[in-house]
């Protein structure tokens, strides 16, 4: 670890949140996509005690669009301009940092003035203009490794984003392919990755099925040491627009943020 930590700088988010080693392990949370501001209220606010409770740095995490979901009719999201308008919102209301995905190189430059953190999707892990204007925004980036892409080959990533300017890099293990539709977290790849210099976030709902699934995920996760835990919450899990079926409740992720406190320490 102490190798590691010569190699790896935190990476400073916004509004007081930074992720490294020798910090508290952050997370990343909120609903899959931009809802209804009633909505989005209501898993800030509860988002925010939560974790202040357990003294866990937050970053909002919503998209204001899903350019990748399986079927045409499937809600996408409401769109650029109000999807981030939205998070501006959030952000501002609650004092907290936001993140969301971006998919096309023009909504870069857009999304960085509305959040503190862009998310690469795992799809575009390799998509080098895309990654390149997101190190060139000003933002902290945090790529998500591709299921299809070895941990160390996210060095090419993480280079493409460094060339363009862009020194906060973190990178997400969310799974790994393991047949068709089935993904499997491989927490290996937490140190492997960290090896690039990269604070590394683990995703505990992508590559689990249930909500059971999810909690131990997040407890290996943790256990291995990230540096910051991605999940998905919704007060309703089964009522969410988007990825219910791998989100927690609010009441959920209570209960699984007073596990890991004490398995960390």
């Amino acid at each position: 670890m102490g190798t590691r930590e010569k190699k790896t700088k935190g990476v400073e988010v916004g509004k007081g949140v930074s992720i490294g080693p020798g910090l508290p392990w952050a997370l990343i949370a909120g609903p899959c996509v931009v809802e209804d501001p009633l909505t989005m209220d209501q898993i800030a606010s509860e988002l925010g005690d939560i974790c202040a409770k357990y003294g866990r740095p937050l970053i909002f995490k919503a998209s204001y669009e899903k350019d990748n979901r399986t079927h045409a009719g499937s809600y996408r999201g409401p769109g650029l301009d109000a999807g981030l308008e939205a998070l501006m919102v959030v952000g501002e209301r609650f004092g907290l940092p936001t993140t969301t995905d971006v998919h096309r190189v023009e909504d870069v430059a857009v999304a960085a003035k509305a959040v503190e953190l862009l998310q690469i999707p795992a799809l575009l892990c390799r998509q080098t203009s895309l990654l390149e204007a997101a190190g060139a925004s000003g933002r902290a980036v945090n790529i998500k490794k591709g299921q299809f892409m070895a941990p160390a080959a996210m060095a090419g990533a993480v280079e493409k984003v460094r060339g363009a300017g862009g020194e906060g890099v973190l990178l997400t293990e969310r799974g790994s392919m393991f047949g068709y539709e089935r993904l499997v977290c491989d927490t290996t790849a937490v140190p492997a990755m960290q090896a690039l210099g990269c604070p590394v976030v683990g995703d505990a709902g992508h590559a689990s099925n249930t909500r059971e699934e999810i909690t131990a995920l997040a407890r290996a996760l943790v256990g291995v040491g990230v540096d910051a835990l991605f999940v998905e919450v919704h007060p309703e899990p089964e009522k969410a627009r988007c990825d219910g079926g791998r989100s927690l409740s609010l009441t959920e992720l209570s209960t699984l943020l007073g596990q890991l406190a004490e398995l960390r320490s």
